[in-house]
């Protein structure tokens, strides 16, 4: 009997009758033999493919994900005898980009012509990275079968278009167009390789005849002035994570209203004219619609004294709120403290917003407000002195959720750090802290070629010292410079 016919013999036993006595410490093992001995013979593998009983699709595919078999890997989208296909928590670096693009090659996304027995079945082909995804859904029914991370929102989904037209079995699609969906996460970095992806992908699109949905669920574009065409390959509906990294606000506005179900939204580098033009008005428009979002990160979007206007458009209950490099001025603290969109958040980063002002009740205040949520605040580089901190600690020892705390680069004496130990180790979640290096370190502060190491080192082994008088070698204190 040659290696295809054992291999297939093996498979077909029942898996009670599978493992013999030998094996019953470890019954999987004969099942990885049989996929290492495929795997060493490529050409017999792909012809043993056509007649596979289906349970031994998924180990085999994982298999030869992990050890680059292309080639296999391009066979087994072809006969894939499942409804969906996901690379779930299988590792994507640049080594796999070429299988990727192999397995996007061989999907089938027009009628076979061939008459094998067993034909295309494969509608959603999955690349994205999720280590909660299974290499195939849960089949319910098998004449109807479906997805669990399907497209829900474009017009060109399946669940749309079959929802329209009924459900129809792949089978019988021999002369007609078949849909299919390929999800993907996007990172338009103007890369070669991200440029020769396009081009790949933009091909693929038009050998489909209009039958392949791109559903791209995350979308980072570095440059938005740059990837306007590209844009228009995609379905704007499907995005639920959006990062813009630089672009004017007019053309994000445009983006933003070709969406509706975003959930992550995070700019950068916005350029504008005027906060009261109405450019600024449609984006706030847009931003309104916009009801699922849980995290909103804004940086170097200058809000000073309208930070108001992008609270009142947002959620309730967000999550997430990044508003780094925004020169937020006292007034805009004083609307963040009382605003009820940011009453439930468990991440708060307001770096790099100089606090100039005396009065921190406003800080304070809010600190308060999210002490029975916030597990992780930054206030790097804002400026905060002595002063500040002696009036914020009070209300930060009553964020008993708290686990991360960064406030560095800011200019604290060596004696109130001592203080906001002393304050802070009872915080039993409270777990990485990274603070400022004292003022008395430098010849001049903050300028790093004036820091005198030695006495950043004696700095760092009293604050050890303290650690370990308090019980507290599960906290972490680390500055920048570590």
């Amino acid at each position: 009997m040659d290696l295809q016919l054992r291999i297939l013999h093996f498979t077909s036993i029942e898996p009670h009758r599978r493992f013999t006595k030998m094996d019953t410490k470890n019954p999987k093992s004969l099942l990885d033999l049989a996929i290492q001995s495929l795997l060493r013979n490529e050409s017999v593998a792909i012809q043993a493919l056509e007649d596979m009983p289906r349970l031994f699709f998924v180990p085999l595919f994982i298999a030869a994900f992990k050890g680059g078999h292309k080639n296999i890997l391009s066979e087994m989208v072809k006969v894939w005898p499942y409804y969906c296909l996901h690379i779930g928590s299988l590792t994507v670096q640049e080594p796999q980009h070429e299988l990727l693009k192999a397995m996007i090659e061989n999907l089938p996304v027009r009628p076979s012509r061939n008459s094998a027995s067993r034909r295309p079945k494969l509608k959603i082909l999955d690349l994205r990275q999720d280590n909660d995804c299974r290499t195939t859904c849960h089949e319910v029914s098998i004449k109807e079968p479906l997805c669990f991370h399907s497209c829900a929102y474009s017009d060109s989904s399946i669940l749309k278009i079959e929802g329209q037209h009924g459900f129809v079995n792949p089978e019988s699609m021999v002369q007609f167009p078949r849909p299919v969906e390929l999800l993907v996460d996007l990172s338009l970095d103007g890369s070669l390789v991200e440029k020769e992806f396009l081009v790949f992908l933009t091909s693929k699109i038009r050998e489909s005849s209009g039958s392949l949905h791109i559903c791209c669920r995350d979308l980072q574009v570095d440059k938005l002035c740059d990837s306007k065409c590209t844009l228009k390959l995609l379905d704007l509906k499907c995005v639920g994570q959006l990062s813009i990294d630089m672009g004017s606000l007019s053309d994000i506005t445009n983006v933003l209203s070709q969406m509706d179900h975003l959930e992550s939204l995070s700019l950068s580098k916005v350029t504008f004219r005027s906060l009261g033009g109405k450019v600024f008005k449609n984006f706030l428009g847009h931003l309104q619609r916009m009801n699922n979002l849980k995290k909103v990160s804004l940086s170097s979007f200058c809000l000073t004294g309208h930070l108001d206007r992008v609270l009142r458009v947002l959620p309730p209950g967000l999550n997430f709120l990044y508003l780094t490099y925004c020169d937020l001025s006292h007034r805009d603290f004083r609307f963040l403290a009382q605003s009820p969109q940011v009453s439930r958040l468990k991440l708060l980063n307001l770096s790099n917003n100089p606090m100039y002002w005396d009065d921190f009740e406003p800080f304070q205040t809010l600190l308060v407000n999210l002490s029975g949520t916030l597990r992780h605040l930054e206030i790097n580089h804002c400026l905060i002195n002595d002063t500040a901190i002696s009036v914020l600690i009070p209300a930060l020892i009553r964020c008993t959720h708290l686990r991360v705390l960064c406030f560095a680069s800011n200019p604290i004496t060596m004696p109130m750090l001592v203080t906001i130990m002393n304050n802070l180790t009872p915080l039993k979640k409270l777990k990485y802290v990274i603070y400022p290096i004292p003022i008395h370190c430098y010849e001049i502060w903050p300028f790093q070629g004036s820091l005198d190491r030695r006495k950043l080192a004696i700095v760092h082994l009293q604050l050890k010292v303290m650690l370990e008088l308090a019980e507290r070698a599960d906290m972490n204190w680390i500055t920048y410079l570590e």
